[in-house]
């Protein structure tokens, strides 16, 4: 769901600028009372597997489009909303700036659609009304029961919206190609297949934190029955291991199908599916000078452009930026912790 800058006017990429803007400075003012030590390497290691995650494509069976995860709706389950947007403005940040994933003049939007309705619509609204309900009775099994439900819920309610902001902002900022009715008529669908994977996927991550480690988790019952199997620093290894493992292999199987968005705009006739809205996709939507600027900018800092050496197909390149984003969203997370001095209470076992 990445937009590229070609689908934004310049003064509704600014208007998408100053709403993700107001949202991140509210994050940072409200975390600087969180005292919790334990979500700083788990912010790191959180961040780091869902910057792998959106780099596996899985296959949306029978219509030549394929899904990644957003990592909100995970995020926020395990580090609280304002935490958890954080971390997606950083994963999103690092990927426009060095990956060429997502436009630069289109970040505000991308990061608004892709964080803030899983960030805070899905924890406010989904997670947390469900996860402290007694919905399915007492005991672990229940438990696990909710988190399923609420990570499925939650996924599915904020892809449709982000999905939706997709739309709407590509009408207002005028774009003739994109009627509104067709273009929402193709979008929210697809999103919904998305986004039912990405619950599945989102549930299976948080029921391993709950088996290993309860207490990680936001809102989630911390004097249960599961005491946890793991120790915090075991957890965070597997965790860990999982995203370099998931960024620096797996991402070599993702799809090649085009994701929701480009499967939209584009189609994908070659592989004997629809041509949807059937966009040139070398010359669509519309033009403006901050655009350019925007893309020459990016066009200087990206050093693995689409997740590859430049200008070589070679699948090394895909491994290297898969471990190599781990770590630079990672390190990124850490920083940001240490200079906004958040979590920083005393240090539990």
């Amino acid at each position: 769901m990445h937009m590229a800058d070609a689908l934004l006017a310049p003064t509704v990429a600014l208007a998408m600028y100053a709403a993700s803007g107001t949202a991140a400075g509210t994050s940072l003012l409200q975390l600087k009372s969180d005292d919790d030590p334990q979500k700083l390497p788990t912010m790191a290691v959180s961040a780091a597997l869902v910057f792998a995650g959106q780099m596996i494509n899985y296959t949306i069976p029978g219509t030549g489009s394929s899904g990644h995860m957003c990592g909100g709706m995970l995020l926020s389950a395990l580090l609280g909303p304002q935490a958890g947007f954080l971390s997606m403005i950083v994963i999103l940040t690092i990927q426009c700036l060095f990956f060429a994933d997502g436009g630069l003049m289109a970040l505000g939007a991308n990061i608004w659609n892709m964080a803030f309705y899983g960030c805070f619509v899905g924890y406010y609204l989904i997670w947390r009304p469900i996860v402290r309900s007694g919905l399915f009775g007492e005991g672990t099994s229940a438990v696990r029961k909710r988190i399923i439900l609420a990570s499925v819920l939650g996924c599915v309610l904020t892809l449709q919206l982000g999905a939706f902001s997709v739309v709407l902002e590509t009408s207002l900022s005028g774009v003739s190609d994109l009627p509104f009715g067709t273009f929402l008529a193709l979008m929210q669908p697809i999103h919904l297949a998305i986004g039912l994977v990405e619950g599945l996927i989102t549930s299976a991550v948080l029921c391993f934190v709950y088996s290993a480690r309860p207490e990680l988790l936001q809102d989630v019952e911390k004097d249960s029955s599961a005491s946890g199997k793991r120790s915090l620093k075991s957890t965070i290894a597997v965790l860990a291991v999982t995203a370099l493992v998931v960024g620096g292999g797996l991402s070599l199987f993702a799809s090649a199908n085009p994701d929701g968005l480009e499967w939209a705009l584009f189609g994908n006739e070659e592989a004997g599916y629809s041509r949807n809205m059937g966009l040139d996709e070398e010359n669509f939507g519309v033009s403006s000078r901050a655009a350019d600027t925007a893309g020459s900018i990016q066009e200087a800092t990206s050093f693995l452009p689409d997740y590859a050496f430049a200008d070589s197909e070679s699948p090394v390149g895909t491994s290297v930026s898969g471990i190599v984003g781990c770590i630079m969203v990672a390190g990124a997370a850490v920083l940001i912790c240490l200079g906004g001095g958040f979590f920083r209470g005393r240090k539990t076992v």
